[in-house]
């Protein structure tokens, strides 16, 4: 590559790994490959109804959508339309609850799941915790069995800061396990394999994005150079497994897929550039629907 695609002023990147920890009062089974998808639907239901006043009509309509809570988490939007025609913004925080997928807790038994936050606001934090307290006494799981919350994060948590910038240490070989199902789209179709140019626009698109509209961060990269610098990696292994799920939809009834490919993928050539990257994607996922934990990928290096 011919020149840098980083600049001095590129910044951190910042999120909060919130925790929220519960003890079973009843049966509580989540089905295998669907236990952050549940969670997901039901966290955005109980949301509304502890943020929102009682005769809100929707938060499309909402007059105070800027500040409110609910709508700036869950349904996030511009204020006004601006040349990127970003209208729907994705969403501030992704699930983490692949431990829960197939297990089930007999009352008295604790669990957890992880949310990580990328908005610094301590307001919305309080509103999570008011809120999956109130989850667990409705009912969690597709039989919305009661549960208690134990522990949740306190005000004074502190972010977790990651530096873009690249690294001094060269990087030549990287391996990524693709933790729960992925789907990675490339020229508006599914891509049938995770090829590298592929995997890491994906993950530069959504940090670049997640930092611009909540970190304050702007990503200073050139995309272009970067495409270009990409598109020389080679994929020199690539063992996955298709899996096929489906979601209902608590709001509207319908049936949507939500599968994906699992296993590993290993890359090789000049990685060092793309290491920070690629270690922020561990934290918010990539491709389609990672808000409810699909995408989780664990990332190695060696020289």
């Amino acid at each position: 590559m011919d020149r840098d695609p980083y600049n001095d002023r590129i910044l951190p990147f910042f999120f909060y790994p919130l925790r929220f920890e519960f003890v079973a009062r009843e049966t509580i089974s989540f089905p295998r490959g669907q236990a952050a998808n549940i969670l997901r639907g039901a966290f955005g239901l109980a949301f509304r109804r502890v943020a929102c006043v009682a005769d809100c009509q929707g938060a499309a309509g909402c007059e105070i959508r800027q500040t409110c809570a609910y709508a700036r988490v869950f349904e996030p939007r511009a204020a006004e339309a601006g040349p990127s025609g970003l209208a729907d913004w994705p969403r501030p925080f992704v699930f983490r609850a692949r431990h829960l997928d197939g297990r089930t807790f007999e009352p008295g038994e604790e669990f957890h799941f992880d949310l990580n936050l990328f908005m610094g606001d301590a307001h919305v934090r309080g509103y999570l915790n008011r809120t999956f307290a109130d989850l667990a006494d409705e009912g969690l799981g597709p039989k919305r069995a009661k549960a208690a919350l134990l522990r949740f994060p306190g005000e004074t948590i502190e972010p977790v800061v990651l530096d873009l910038a690249p690294a001094p240490t060269p990087v030549h070989h990287i391996r990524v396990d693709f933790l729960t199902a992925t789907e990675l789209k490339h020229e508006s179709e599914i891509a049938a394999r995770p090829e590298f140019a592929i995997l890491f626009s994906r993950i530069r698109d959504r940090v670049a994005t997640l930092a611009r509209l909540y970190n304050g961060s702007p990503l200073a990269i050139d995309f272009r150079a970067t495409n270009e610098a990409a598109a020389a990696i080679r994929m020199t292994c690539f063992d996955g497994t298709w899996h096929e799920y489906r979601r209902r939809s608590t709001r509207t009834g319908q049936v949507h897929p939500i599968g994906g490919f699992t296993g590993y993928a290993e890359y090789e050539g000049n990685l060092t550039e793309f290491g920070p990257i690629l270690k922020a994607g561990q934290y918010t996922g990539a491709g389609r629907q990672a808000v409810w934990g699909k995408g989780e990928l664990l990332v190695r290096f060696s020289v």
